[in-house]
């Protein structure tokens, strides 16, 4: 049973006073409603019910209700959890629009990071520092700082949509702070040890692979992902348009049609790179023979096995591992042919924008920032160029 008595509160609405009786005992509040919006479709206003224990409590509220309204700030109370989201973002607005290989990532970060951390948490009562909360958390248990802007990242991108969508107001990620990121010094094959390394690769099955990467430059997966397609041996040019990638967790591999930064790229590497291109050409060709009908090479790729199968990534990496531990360098990576080609260039007078487009970098501020090292020594061998230029004239004077 309820019983209603009907007041007017000063600047806003009727709030009215309620008594409800459950299993013998009376219960009394008051209620008051307020407009928050209006439906696009019909233009009815949407209203909101207020209630609270005496009159002064509900005006409060309808009052602290109407500001928000008033200065864009107000929300309509949801109670979906950061997980829940987390699954509705992957599965709306990631997984239709992101490589395989990132979406698994994504999935790694949310499943060990984000969701044990932050999942049973209300989506509209995440703050700042609940966030900075979880990198803390991380960086006690030994996650890099690097791991923790992946996470970071995912969870930024994930809040940008709910705000988009109208369950947060402001995206808690940026309300917190993180770890510095320490940048790893980078070791490119020195002048001495690039002879080295090509004597070193000469029996390798991946020996023009190991090559093209020293020369041209190239991310481990887009030269186990290269076309013969791709290859201009009349023009002496590559075209860098896909990769190789391994699904992460699992073995699985598969060819993506673009590069890591999105953008095709058309190199043209030193003419020995083409050497090795045509080296390769001759042993593929070998290979297929003897291999006949058992020969599977659908991707037409450049690099393959006895079978015309790709090489794997991680054979690809550890086959190298063996080669820089036997010429004493152990902590050598793949990665660090691609930085020996910039660095070459950098040094031999290559300027910094066109360095960026052969690596295909996003910019040429992030090519300066990684190479920095050599373009230092580059100006300092300038500048005793030219002291070396006004000696001279002194003593012609």
């Amino acid at each position: 049973m309820q019983k209603n008595s009907t007041r007017k509160a000063h600047g806003a609405g009727t709030i009215r006073k309620k008594t409800i009786t459950k299993n013998g005992q009376s219960y009394t509040y008051w209620e008051g409603r307020v407009t928050v919006g209006y439906n696009q479709g019909t233009g009815k206003q949407i209203q909101k019910s207020i209630t609270g224990k005496t009159q002064k409590e509900v005006q409060e509220k309808i009052n602290a209700t109407l500001t928000k309204v008033s200065d864009g700030t107000y929300q309509e109370p949801s109670r979906i959890t950061v997980s829940e989201w987390l699954d509705t973002w992957m599965n709306t607005y990631v997984e239709s629009n992101l490589k395989p290989y990132t979406i698994t990532s994504y999935k790694s970060i949310i499943k060990n990071h984000i969701a044990p951390n932050l999942g049973a948490k209300r989506l509209q009562a995440l703050k700042g520092a609940d966030v900075q909360a979880m990198y803390n958390r991380l960086i006690k248990k030994g996650s890099s700082a690097k791991t923790i802007k992946n996470v970071s990242a995912v969870l930024h991108k994930a809040c940008l949509i709910a705000m988009k969508q109208g369950y947060i107001i402001s995206n808690p990620c940026d309300a917190a702070e993180l770890p510095k990121i320490i940048k790893k010094e980078i070791n490119p094959l020195t002048d001495e040890q690039i002879p080295v390394f090509l004597e070193e690769i000469k029996n390798e099955a991946m020996c023009n692979a190991y090559a093209l990467c020293l020369f041209a430059g190239l991310r481990e997966g887009e030269c186990l992902g290269l076309s013969w397609k791709d290859v201009d041996f009349k023009r002496n040019k590559i075209t860098v348009c896909q990769q190789l990638q391994r699904e992460k967790n699992s073995s699985k591999y598969y060819i993506i049609k673009s590069t890591k930064g999105g953008k095709d790229r058309t190199i043209e590497p030193p003419a020995i790179a083409f050497e090795y291109l045509r080296a390769e050409q001759k042993r593929q060709a070998e290979n297929r023979l003897r291999a006949g009908s058992a020969w599977n090479n659908p991707d037409n790729l450049v690099f393959t096995n006895e079978l015309g199968n790709h090489f794997a990534i991680y054979t690809f990496y550890s086959h190298f591992k063996k080669i820089a531990a036997k010429m004493g360098c152990p902590d050598a990576r793949p990665h660090d042919l691609r930085h020996t080609a910039a660095t070459v260039a950098i040094a031999n007078g290559a300027d910094i924008k066109s360095v960026q487009e052969f690596l295909g970098h996003a910019t040429a501020d992030f090519t300066l920032n990684v190479y920095a090292h050599v373009t230092e020594r580059m100006q300092h061998d300038t500048a005793a160029r030219v002291q070396s230029y006004y000696d001279n004239l002194e003593k012609r004077a």
